[in-house]
């Protein structure tokens, strides 16, 4: 994120930092935090996770229904809201 100024003059949308030791204000990484330990417990060494594993878990989340997306997938709600701008 050290190009956010940049990404803000580019795009229009603004970015925003939450303040240090807060993790309310970071609700939705932090519960994603929590799904990934599902997956990896704390401490795992990425680097020796195969890359084909970082994808399936990836598609695996992107595929699970969340309560703040009205029980759509995230990839749901992306695939709707892409097809919104056409």
């Amino acid at each position: 994120m050290s190009q956010h100024e940049t990404f803000t003059v580019d795009t229009g949308v603004s970015v925003y930092f939450c303040d240090p030791h807060s993790p309310w204000q970071r609700g939705s990484n932090e519960n994603t935090n929590g799904l990934l330990r599902q997956y990896f417990p704390r401490g795992i060494d990425f680097d020796a996770v195969d890359p084909t594993r970082l994808n399936e878990v990836a598609d695996s989340l992107n595929r699970r229904p969340r309560e703040t997306l009205d029980w759509w997938s995230p990839g749901e709600a992306y695939a709707e809201t892409v097809a919104m701008t056409d």
